[in-house]
Order: structure tokens, then sequence, then C-alpha cells
């Protein structure tokens, strides 16, 4: 009797064992301004991707997923599964563009269940501490700064101008580190090693390429193979179409160029999946973060990067898991990047977290199937700097409409437009006459939403970059998390400041780099809250200058350098600090 007893637990154990769910791998990739139809799959007759295709056909589709209008709040969206105003980030630069460290991200809630974490290329959420990728939940990273290399916040590219993307100096860990060769190709390469090193234990890699983000900067290789092409020929004639300059035509084969250069590198990362023998057994995730930057083929879609329309904010979605779902299918109803996180708990047995609002929504009981309990909801777009404008490039989308804005703050609802996406996908026909009381009630939704966004308090109160932690220097404040006036970015005579928190009252070193060289017999010029400190300039036609020993007391509040000169007030490109005592 005992030994059947025994033979029964055994087999209990063992069917137990065989019903818990192996924690898949998670390949996330996402790229940078390349639109929906910047494919072969979605009906471009011009642009080469093989790879890309053949993830479609094996994948489930998702093919009315949505994210926001531009990068750093779509990037915000995916990591937390929130709107990216509840996250502090409302803008991509002039200090909008900084997650709250207290939020979760997919790195965070995966590592709480024992997955390796890594990021290769393109972060633009936070450059210094506590909201680097480190600070985030990767283990391992390799990033730019800012939101593009070759741009004023990623310094330590910004001046290689028209080779930027060619053997860039990145960020390893925090960092800086020289590599050798194209962009694209190292942070494939970068995540080709984290999978080797990782490929025993469970794995997120986030693949974030910033390619084919501008400045378009393209291996002459992958340039010949589109440089003799008409972009705007040969495009189907029943749908509509953007007229396409010269200057359009010329970008759009670099795009290409960049496109299949980033499908090539796919075709490793994918091959060593299989060499490892672990690609049943990872989710593989391929989109982009928004519409193209210029004008190209679209699939008909009204807008682009920007836009609160289709073109701006509607992307691919492939997802392939063979050892869960082994069909490739479509699903039709809308998706957004703020459901990847819910997802990705549901799919890897991860934890989500609790002590928060969470916008976004697990598809599992789609990829299973189950649409019965899936409800319409609202989904809110806006884009506009700085912070979102009521009624301007903003819309409101619940199952087939869509009420867009682009309009006064005191705007009636029939200064509004609305679509009916079911039987108008290209947001042709203006509705709002024929149907002024749905109209109606998008707008309240809309009001609901917009008025609730900004109140978070991540937004009235943002993140600041934290100053005082000796383990963390040196650091650097750069322009692309500057605010002051709006738009600050090459300019020299312009106001700015940073957002810091000295959190360790003391002596710092404080190098200030400019753009150009400044004119001698200046001063330089440090506020920080009541404190004023200044330097006489003894220097001729400095490039740096630096102020030793500068006291900071315990504060947060505005960092306010610039360079005084005859009636000039010089903003410095950026500021290295490091604690003395």
């Amino acid at each position: 009797m005992k030994s059947l007893l025994t033979l029964f637990f055994f087999l209990t154990s063992l069917i137990s064992l065989s019903q818990t769910p192996t924690q898949p791998n998670v390949l996330l990739i996402i790229t940078d301004d390349q639109g929906y139809g910047d494919l072969g799959f979605t009906g471009n007759p011009h642009v080469k991707t093989p790879v890309i295709d053949q993830l479609a056909q094996e994948s489930v589709r998702l093919t009315n997923f949505y994210v926001s209008p531009v990068c750093a709040p779509t990037r915000s969206s995916l990591m937390t599964g929130r709107y990216s105003l509840r996250t502090g980030v409302h803008d991509t630069y002039n200090g909008g563009a900084t997650m709250a460290p207290s939020e979760v991200t997919i790195a965070e809630m995966l590592k709480g269940a024992n997955y390796r974490t890594g990021i290769f290329g393109k972060w633009h959420l936070g450059d210094n501490y506590p909201s680097r990728p480190n600070d985030q939940g990767f283990d391992e990273s390799v990033i730019h700064l800012s939101g593009g290399m070759g741009q004023v916040g990623d310094f330590t590219t910004y001046f290689q101008k028209d080779s930027s993307y060619f053997d860039p100096v990145l960020w390893h860990n925090g960092e800086q580190q020289a590599y050798d060769g194209y962009c694209s190709d190292i942070f494939a390469e970068q995540a080709i090693e984290f999978i080797k090193q990782n490929q025993s234990s469970p794995f997120f890699c986030y693949l974030s390429f910033n390619a084919p983000h501008t400045p378009l900067q393209v291996p002459d290789k992958y340039y010949q193979m589109y440089k003799d092409i008409d972009p705007s020929a040969g495009l189907d004639g029943d749908l509509p179409h953007p007229e396409m300059s010269e200057k359009d035509k010329e970008d759009a084969r670099k795009v290409y160029g960049m496109v299949t250069n980033i499908d090539d590198n796919l075709g490793k990362v994918f091959s060593t999946l299989d060499e490892l023998d672990i690609a049943d057994n990872t989710i593989v995730i391929f989109m982009t973060d928004n519409g193209p930057q210029q004008r190209r083929y679209v699939a008909g879609m009204r807008g682009r990067k920007g836009s609160v329309y289709r073109g701006g904010v509607r992307v691919p979605f492939f997802m392939r898991y063979p050892n869960q779902f082994s069909e490739s299918r479509d699903i039709e109803i809308p998706t957004v990047h703020m459901d990847m996180l819910p997802t990705l708990a549901d799919l890897c047995n991860a934890q989500l977290p609790t002590n928060r609002m969470i916008d976004g929504k697990s598809w599992l009981p789609l990829l299973q199937g189950n649409t019965v309990n899936w409800a319409d909801r609202s989904l809110f777009f806006y884009w506009t700097r700085k912070y979102p404008e009521l009624y301007h490039n903003t819309a409101l989308q619940r199952g087939n409409y869509k009420l867009v804005g682009h309009t006064s703050y005191d705007a009636e609802p029939d200064d509004f437009e609305l679509f009916n996406l079911l039987d108008d996908p290209y947001e042709q026909q203006n509705l709002i006459s024929e149907q002024p009381e749905i109209a109606k009630e998008l707008k309240n939704q809309l009001d609901q939403h917009f008025y609730e966004l900004i109140q978070s308090p991540n937004l009235i109160n943002p993140p600041a970059v934290v100053i005082g932690d000796n383990a963390d220097y040196p650091i650097y404040l750069n322009r692309n998390d500057a605010s002051g006036e709006r738009g600050i970015w090459a300019q020299e005579d312009v106001f700015g400041k940073w957002l810091v928190e000295v959190i360790h009252e003391g002596y710092y070193d404080l190098s200030f780099r400019f753009l150009n060289p400044v004119e001698s017999g200046g001063q330089m010029m440090l506020e920080a809250e009541t404190l004023i400190q200044r330097l006489k300039n003894p220097y001729s036609d400095a490039e740096t200058l630096v102020m030793k020993n500068v006291y900071l007391p315990q504060m947060k509040g505005d960092l306010i350098p610039f360079y005084e000169v005859k009636g000039k007030r010089i903003f410095p490109f950026w500021v290295e600090i490091k604690q003395t005592d």
C-alpha cells in the first residue's frame, strides 16, 4: 500500500511539473520612425524585407495596433503599460523625455520573475541616474543617448555629423565605450552576444534600433540597392498616397536601405535562436514606434509621424511564439503599446504591478481565441510640443469611430472630424454633421482622458537628475534634457536650465562645454536656487570652462548656467558634474 501511495505521489508530481508553464524568452524588437508601409508584407513594392515578411507569415498579427505619434511617449507606454503622461514623459526633448524612476518597467517586472534583461539601441527615457536603463531593471545595456544618434543630446556622436552612425561612442552600462561599425550592426551583434550568454535561463532582450530615424545614414552597400528606384512609382492606385518631392524620394531610398540592413541583421538574430535551439520557446515581437517622418508610402493612410491620424499611430505588429501559438492569424480588435506589459506578465508568469493604474490590457484571451469579454475601450491620442494642447492634434477612438481635433480650446463638437474606421480606414470622410450625438459622446470621453492625464503626479512633479551619489559620477546634463525656452536644440544665445535634485550638500567640479568656443572677457554664471556664483574667463576663445569646488546646497530645483559676454547669454551644450568631497 505504501509503495502504491509513493507511486501515486510521484506520478502526481510529474503531472504537476508537466503542467507548469516554461518561462519563455522574450525578444522585443522595435524600430525608429519605420512606418506601417515600410515593409514588403504591408504592400510596399520597393523595400526588401524578406526576414520580417517571413516573421509576419509565421506570427499572430495585430492588424489594428496603435502607438503614440512620437517616440519617447511610445517607449514609456510600452515599458510601463501606462499612458505616457502618467510616467512624466510628455515630449521628445524640452526636458520632457525623462521617465519617473518610480515607474515599473517590463525589465523590472521580468527580473522579479528571474529573467536576465538587456537593452541594445535606443532608450530615450532618461540619460542620468536614476532613469537610465540600468536603473530601470536592465542588467546589460548598450545604448546611445537622448532621441537619436547625431542629435544634440547624444553629444558623443553629435560632432561626427554625417558619419555619426558609423564607429560611434556608445554607452555600455553607463560608461562611454567606442565601437567599430554601423550602428544597427552593432546593436544586433550585442543582442546576439547577450542571447548566447543567457541561453540557459529566461531572458528579455529589448532590441531597439535607432534606424531608420534621421540623420539618414546608410552603408553604401544598402544605398546602392535603391539608388535608381522611384519610390512614388508602382503604388496601388486605389489608395491615397502623399505627393513626394525629389527630397522625399531620396529620403525614401535611404530609409529603405536602412530598413533592409535591419532585416539582414534580424536574419542573424533569428538564426542564433535556431542554432541555440531556443526559437520555439522564445516570444519574438516586431513593431515600430510611430509613423514615418518623411512623406512616402504608408499603405494609403493619412498622416505620418507626429500626427494622430492613423498614418502616425498605426504600426505593424507581429508576434511569434511557437510553443504556445503555432498557427499564424490576424487579430483585428484594436490593441495598443500599453498592452505589452500586462500581456508579458501573463505569458511569462510574472507579477503585474498592483500599486498603480495599468491602462493596458492583456492580449492573452485574444491570443487564445476568446473575444467575448473584450469590450470596446476608449483610446486617447495626443501630440504637441512641451505639453498636450486641448483639442489640438488630439483624438479619441472607440469602437469603429474616431474623433480628431485640430481646433481651438473652446471648440464645439462640430469643429472636430469624425471618422468611421470600418467604412473609411483612410480617414477621408468627415461624418461630423451626420453623427453629432456620437461626436458629442466621444468629445466628452476625450475631455475626461485629457483632464485626468494632465493632472498626473509625475507630470506635475517631474523627475529630476539626482546629484550627490558618488557611485554615479560623472553625470552629464545634455541638451535633450534641458528645458527653458521652448524648442531648445543647438542654439547658443538661448535661455536653458536643468531640473536637478542635489541630495548631498557639498562641493563639485562643473565643466561647461560649449558648441563653439566662447569669447574671452566674459563670465560664467551659475544659478542654483538662491545661490549665484560667477567665474571670470581669463582664457581666449575657450571651448570648455571649468568651475572647481563649487558649493551646491541640498535642493530640488533649476540649475541655470550661462556664459555672459557682450550682451549675450550663451547656454552650454552640456555640463559634466563631479563630486569632490
